[in-house]
């Protein structure tokens, strides 16, 4: 039954006239906000309140920036549409490599589950609470070694499993959670940390957030844990004859030899060219196409997967377009903000914004906008991701109150993370970049995360 007009299109209309009221009273700033950021926040604050009509919001903000910048503002390349072309010209081989990673690890996280792997493994678990903790700590180390995007996925898979499809919304947190705290510390983990090796970061630079991020794990592990088995205990045997197909995982792993690959030619042998040509998307990509005589890609999840993308994409052009100027210093404080922006900010286009300022010592803020997004669903990528599985997900007043654990996970294994690594920052590697701060007091949070 379709919905009348007016449904399916109101959030979006009523977030543009609300946009448009805000530039026809105040101009360039409200009380020394500039629009920009103003605009941003309400596409945030839509994406929170309309979760049915996420991608028709986050098109309506894109749409209505864009607009904004071209009427009013202009862009770092010029003015009018020719600086909004050139904008999106120079931001094209970033965006593009996410396409194809978000849409190619969909298909990678479907060859992992049809491999058995994720209804063998739980032969292997306790039958009690910590059966669930042993769940999320696999989920933690797969997303080292194969995207949180594709951990997150594969941990609700057997989660569906292990608990006769009575999953706790704590729990989901819980995966999200591992998901991104597995993945913080390596750079083919998370869609951010990908996206800082991008940008030219060595690997190395962020691994110190394996630290904090074991801390976090045991801190929201075990309460999800207890949650998910009073709420279903776990169902063990039932897929005790299942045999692996490692023919599959082998296209898993090669797959992101493919990207690692891709990634450490472009950076160390090519660096004069690797901000100009998508490799890891097209590394992907080629490992999947060379690969379907062996085992069919499930092309079936694409079309989904495809819209998933192209709301993240249009919140990561959105602030690509931002005054990065305007935000706060780069310290050890504002990194610790930055996580808990991160859980309304979606950690991509946050990180976006981080790279263009410059100036961060990058394990911090690898570790704060990755497991610092999973304090809401639609903080990360994961989160989205999951949350497309199970739908019931989909309420912030939900997984704050039964993740609870997660925000407090965060804020205790930072502050490890500051006295046992210690704050080392590093100098901007972009052009134009503002210098880093050793000290810096706890930022005001921009408007998206009010």
């Amino acid at each position: 039954m379709k919905l009348p007009l007016f449904r399916r299109i109101g959030p979006g209309l009523l977030f543009l006239l609300a946009s448009t009221a805000a530039l026809a009273a105040d101009g360039p700033a409200v009380a020394g906000i500039p629009v920009d950021f103003i605009l941003f926040g309400l596409t945030l604050l839509g994406v929170a309140l309309f979760h049915h009509y996420t991608l028709q919001v986050a098109l309506t903000g894109l749409v209505t920036i864009s607009l904004y910048k071209i009427a009013f503002t202009g862009f770092k390349t010029g003015a009018g549409v020719a600086g909004f072309v050139a904008h999106l010209g120079h931001e094209w081989v970033i965006i593009a490599n996410l396409f194809c990673l978000l849409m190619g690890f969909a298909l990678l996280a479907r060859h992992f589950e049809k491999s058995h792997v994720p209804v063998v493994l739980p032969k292997y678990l306790p039958d009690d609470w910590k059966g669930g903790f042993v769940l999320l700590a696999m989920v933690f180390f797969l997303s080292g070694f194969l995207d949180n995007i594709a951990a997150a996925l594969i941990g609700g898979a057997m989660a569906h499993s292990l608990y006769k499809a009575k999953v706790h919304i704590g729990f989901l947190a819980g995966i999200v959670a591992a998901s991104n705290a597995g993945g913080a510390w390596s750079v083919v983990g998370d869609t951010t940390t990908t996206m800082i090796w991008i940008s030219g970061v060595s690997p190395a630079e962020v691994f110190e957030a394996l630290v904090p991020a074991l801390v976090a794990l045991v801190i929201f592990g075990i309460p999800a844990a207890m949650q998910q088995h009073r709420y279903s205990p776990i169902l063990k045997g039932a897929h005790a004859h299942t045999h692996v197909d490692w023919t599959r995982v082998g296209i898993v792993g090669l797959i992101l030899v493919f990207a690692i690959a891709a990634n450490v030619t472009m950076n160390l042998k090519f660096p004069e060219v690797a901000d100009r040509l998508p490799a890891i998307g097209v590394a992907v990509w080629a490992a999947i196409l060379l690969t379907v005589g062996l085992r069919r890609p499930d092309w079936e999840v694409l079309p989904e997967t495809f819209k998933g993308t192209i709301f993240l994409l249009s919140l990561v052009t959105c602030a690509s377009m931002m005054p990065v100027e305007k935000l706060p210093l780069a310290s050890w404080q504002t990194s610790m903000g930055l996580g808990f922006i991160s859980a309304v900010f979606d950690n991509i286009p946050l990180t976006a914004l981080a790279i263009k300022q410059g100036g961060y010592d990058w394990g911090f803020l690898a570790y704060a906008v990755g497991f610092g997004g999973s304090m809401i669903w639609f903080g990360s990528s994961a989160g989205v991701a999951l949350s497309n599985m199970y739908p019931e997900a989909k309420s912030v007043g939900l997984w704050l109150k039964h993740g609870w654990h997660v925000a407090v996970a965060y804020v205790i294994s930072f502050l490890v993370m500051v006295v046992v690594v210690g704050w080392h920052p590093h100098q901007p590697h972009k052009a134009g970049a503002e210098p880093a701060a050793v000290t810096q007091p706890l930022p005001v949070a921009p408007p998206a995360a009010q």
